[in-house]
């Protein structure tokens, strides 16, 4: 076991897979000469040269496209945006062609690509740097969308996600990179689409993925001195959706609060409440409750992002009135 950080794992799990496969290479802004604006391919370019690790110019579109082509003719890229605020300029690509490729083809072309970076909330660095796009790509079918909660579900999340067939969004957050963890020395990866239990609780379910889980299990061990317990679920892949486990934790807790870090309308947790109904409605004893960001940009002054993104009260209060 060793201590390591966010941005370490992501360059362990592509250096791993990239020993592993001479097909694959790294390719964005300031991923070689600068080692990755986040530093998170740290260390690469001396290991793997130039041919596979690629700087580009500012043009998503364009290194976009170029990973597509190359991903149809036997390479598997990994396509790193600096911010997936970034990545709208691309989404012809990704959207028009890559996800449709393999339908398109007949089935003669599958799409192994993976395009990463930060998504989300990035502190007070203004509204077109804090934006969380996965409902939007999560929409469109060919996709596989992967947002990891912490250091060690990024690394094998990451590598299954490179060692994947299909088209895979792996979204990141600039405030994690430099959250550490213990990780496994050895080999290990984690399957995409299924969610993982990270706490058990039986009075209620809380549902959510990315950094903002660190509230939620937050919350989770102050109401456990008011003894209430709370069962909460990292999604960890938001397409496809893992419905299962979340279907089976409201059989026991019959309580459903969804916490996401996006606006509300057609969020993910939109989808999950209209499937829950659907499917477990019976097993419900309330009505679902969410807790999005507020329905407007995000702000940069810190008082008004503290009404804007979710707090621990704002999740206390749902949760009492829940129950």
């Amino acid at each position: 076991m060793k201590e390591m950080s966010f941005r370490e794992v992501i360059v362990a799990a592509m250096s791993e897979e990239m020993r592993r496969d001479e097909t694959i290479y790294l390719m964005g802004e300031e991923v070689a000469e600068y080692n990755g604006a986040y530093k998170a391919s740290k260390g690469m370019l001396k290991e793997f040269g130039y041919k596979r690790i690629i700087d580009t110019p500012i043009s998503e579109l364009g290194f976009s496209g170029i990973g597509i082509g190359s991903a149809m003719n036997g390479c598997r890229p990994i396509i790193e945006f600096m911010t997936f605020n970034f990545s709208l300029v691309a989404m012809d690509q990704i959207i028009n062609n890559a996800a449709k490729i393999r339908q398109m083809s007949g089935g003669q072309w599958n799409l192994p690509i993976v395009f990463r970076g930060p998504t989300g909330f990035a502190g007070q660095l203004g509204s077109t740097h804090s934006q969380s796009f996965e409902s939007w790509y999560a929409n469109c079918p060919g996709l596989k969308v992967v947002i990891p909660s912490n250091p060690y579900d990024a690394k094998g999340l990451l590598k299954s996600s490179i060692r994947d067939n299909d088209v895979v969004l792996f979204m990141e957050s600039e405030q994690m990179y430099g959250e550490k963890m213990i990780i496994p020395i050895e080999e290990y990866t984690l399957p995409l689409g299924l969610a993982n239990v990270k706490k058990k609780g039986n009075d209620v379910t809380i549902v959510t993925f990315g950094k903002i889980i660190k509230i939620a299990l937050d919350v989770a061990l102050e109401l456990e001195k008011t003894n209430l317990s709370v069962e909460i679920i990292d999604l960890r892949t938001i397409r496809p959706l893992d419905y299962k486990t979340i279907i089976n934790s409201i059989k026991k807790t019959n309580r459903l609060l969804l916490l996401e870090e996006s606006w509300p309308l057609a969020a993910i947790s939109s989808e999950i409440a209209y499937v829950i109904q659907q499917e477990a409605f019976d097993y419900l004893d309330a009505p679902i409750k969410r807790i999005t960001v507020q329905d407007t940009p995000a702000p940069s002054a810190n008082n008004l992002i503290k009404n804007w993104y979710p707090q621990k009260k704002d999740i206390i209060f749902s949760i009492q009135k829940l129950l």
